[in-house]
């Protein structure tokens, strides 16, 4: 049976303009949201105009570049051997005790002008005497007291961060010559020991043995902890009837530089400085044939040449001894400091 007319099931039905209304409002409202997510990567240019940077377009900044360059370059910087310049005081030569090194220190300290950086230590002196246990020591030739040991401690150890050096007489030395003089002494031609103008006797430069026993020295410094070894009485004598001295085959200034040479082999594995102390006059003068000393032979075999002078003869020394070697500074010993001199200096 036929339902009634006029009534229908509804079907509900949606235009095509609204269809497009809501996408077009969609679409607004998508690019909306972009415009406001890029505005973040807008940069603008050195004119002004702007543009879109996205993140996976940007490079390394330049920051960071610089830290990985760092980390990829090792950069090493090698530390000076020393103070640039030393302003040394020298402690009183004898036994080393903590009485005394406390007087030399304090007395030392007590001068400002320049501030002492270094202190020069006599281990070795002119008579044969030595002023620390030594095992090469010839018999009776130690002098140390019950707390030399200490001291000697204190001092290369780094008190008051000094630079510390060590001096070492060489050849005069009377007790060790005449404890072997076939091994070591210098002789006169009759063969029997030299004596000099001061009734003395001396090693022989030209005998292994006696640059041997000053080598064994010299390493033995540089194992208590000294930055320099400092050499003295590096020559033959100058006073006395000379022409009596024994001098050996061989031309003796070879001799010496034989011996600054083993001396500096033997000193290389410790890293130590080398110096050796003249007379003034072999620099200023270029040598002295008496102690068969020249300077542009001995110059450039060690790090300092020391010499006593005056202030007013510092700038020519310096000069000569520049001139004998390039790599070699020198350094004056002065009785007192007046600030005159503005470089190295050793005082006492």
């Amino acid at each position: 049976m036929a339902g009634p007319r006029g009534y229908r099931n509804y079907r509900g039905r949606t235009s095509k303009g609204k269809i497009a209304l809501a996408v077009v409002l969609v679409l607004v409202i998508l690019a909306a949201i972009t415009v406001m997510v890029l505005q973040q990567y807008i940069v603008y240019d050195e004119t002004g105009s702007p543009r879109i940077e996205l993140p996976w377009q940007k490079g390394v900044p330049a920051e960071e570049e610089n830290q990985e360059d760092v980390q990829d370059f090792d950069l090493k910087i090698e530390e000076p051997e020393g103070p640039s310049a030393i302003y040394a005081f020298a402690v009183p030569v004898g036994t080393l005790t903590q009485e005394g090194w406390k007087d030399a220190w304090m007395g030392a300290s007590l001068m400002s002008a320049p501030p002492y950086n270094a202190a020069a230590v006599t281990l070795k002196d002119d008579t044969g005497k030595l002023y620390f246990d030594s095992d090469t020591a010839v018999s009776g030739s130690v002098e140390i007291a019950e707390d030399t040991d200490t001291v000697l401690t204190q001092i290369t150890g780094g008190e008051a961060s000094l630079y510390t050096i060590a001096r070492i007489s060489c050849f005069h030395d009377p007790k060790v010559a005449n404890s072997d003089v076939e091994g070591m002494g210098l002789k006169n031609t009759g063969g029997y020991i030299f004596y000099d103008g001061n009734n003395s006797q001396w090693l022989d430069p030209g005998k292994p043995a006696a640059r041997k026993y000053l080598c064994d020295i010299a390493k033995e410094a540089a194992e208590l902890g000294f930055d320099e070894i400092l050499l003295t009485d590096v020559s033959y004598p100058t006073e006395g009837k000379l022409d009596k001295i024994d001098y050996g085959e061989g031309l003796p200034s070879q001799n010496l530089v034989t011996f600054l040479t083993e001396m500096r082999a033997a000193l290389e594995p410790y890293g130590v400085s080398l110096s050796i102390e003249v007379p003034e006059a072999v620099i200023s003068d270029g040598g002295d044939s008496d102690a068969w000393l020249t300077l542009a032979e001995i110059a450039p075999l060690v790090d300092r040449v020391y010499a006593r002078t005056v202030p007013e003869k510092v700038e020519s020394l310096t000069a000569a001894v520049a001139a004998a070697s390039g790599t070699t500074a020198f350094v004056p010993e002065l009785e007192a400091y007046t600030g005159e001199v503005s470089g190295s200096c050793l005082i006492g």
